[in-house]
C-alpha cells in the first residue's frame, strides 16, 4: 500500500508539446476574459501592457546626439555668462577709471585755482607793498621839502626868494638882489620912502626893495603874501617886475 502511494503522488513528466499547449491555453484564456471586460471599441489593456513593455529601441547615434546637445547647450551657457561677467568687468573697469580721470581732473583744477588765487593775492600783496613804499617815499619827500626852513633875517628872506623865483622862471642872483636891497632900504622890511615922486603922488615906495603898491599889485609872485611889508613877498615881486623891464634884478644899479 505504500508504495502505491508513493507511486500516485509522482506527477508525470511533461513534454514540450504539452508545455506549449498549457501555455496558449493560459495565454487564450487571459486574452478572452479581458476582451470580454473591455467596452467595445476599446482597446484591450493587454495591447497597453504588451505596448507598455515592449521594448524601446535606440540607437548609439540618438543617445550621443542628445549628450551632445546637453553638452553643447551647457559650454554655450557657459561662454555666454563668461562673455557677461567680462563685459561686466570691463564696464565696472571703465565706470572706476572714468571716475578716478574725473577726480584727478577736478583736484588738478582745484590746484589750478588755488594756485591762481595765490598768485593773485601775492600780486596784490605786491601792489600794496608797493603803492604803501611809493606813499612813504612821497611822504618823506614833501618832509623834507617842508623841513627847508629859512632864517629870518635879510640872508633867510634873500635865499627863500631865490628859490621861488627859479621855481616861477625868474632871473636873478643872490649879489644883485642884496646889492639893491641894501641901496634902497639899508635891509629894512618896515622902509617907506615918504619925500619922492612917488610920495608927492601919494603912492610911496614901501618895503626891502621900495616897491610901490601898484606895481607890487601888477607883479605879484602866487604863493607868496600880499602884504607889501612881507619881505619875501616884496623881494619876489620886485625881482619880477625888473626881470620884465631890465632883463634881471641884476641889471638894475640905481632907481628904478
Amino acid at each position: 500500500m505504500l508504495k502505491n502511494i508513493a507511486d500516485r503522488g509522482r506527477s508525470p513528466k511533461l513534454t514540450k508539446l504539452h508545455k506549449y499547449s498549457l501555455a496558449g491555453v493560459a495565454t487564450l484564456g487571459a486574452a478572452t476574459l479581458a476582451f470580454s471586460l473591455a467596452p467595445g471599441g476599446s482597446h484591450t489593456t493587454t495591447d497597453d501592457a504588451a505596448a507598455s513593455t515592449a521594448p524601446v529601441a535606440y540607437s548609439g547615434k540618438q543617445i550621443q546626439g542628445v549628450e551632445s546637445g546637453v553638452a553643447g547647450t551647457s559650454a554655450a551657457d557657459l561662454k555666454a555668462k563668461t562673455i557677461e561677467v567680462k563685459h561686466k568687468a570691463a564696464d565696472s573697469a571703465a565706470a572706476a577709471k572714468k571716475k578716478a580721470a574725473q577726480a584727478a581732473a577736478a583736484k588738478k583744477k582745484a590746484a589750478a585755482e588755488a594756485a591762481a588765487k595765490k598768485k593773485a593775492a601775492a600780486q596784490a600783496a605786491a601792489r600794496k607793498k608797493a603803492a604803501a613804499a611809493s606813499r612813504s617815499t612821497q611822504r618823506i619827500k614833501m618832509q623834507t621839502v617842508s623841513a627847508k626852513t629859512y632864517a629870518n633875517n635879510l640872508d633867510g628872506w634873500i635865499r627863500e626868494s631865490l628859490d621861488i623865483m627859479k621855481a616861477k622862471g625868474i632871473p636873478g642872483t643872490y649879489h644883485g638882489l642884496h646889492k639893491n636891497i641894501m641901496r634902497e632900504s639899508s635891509g629894512n622890511p618896515m622902509a617907506i620912502n615918504d619925500w619922492d615922486i612917488n610920495a608927492i603922488n601919494g603912492i610911496p615906495s614901501k618895503g626891502l626893495l621900495q616897491v610901490i603898491p601898484p606895481t607890487f599889485k601888477a607883479y605879484h609872485v602866487a604863493g607868496t603874501s600880499w602884504d607889501i611889508y612881507n619881505p619875501v613877498a616884496n623881494i619876489t615881486a620886485a625881482a619880477n617886475y625888473a626881470a620884465d623891464k631890465y632883463g634881471s634884478m641884476d641889471n638894475v644899479n640905481s632907481a628904478y
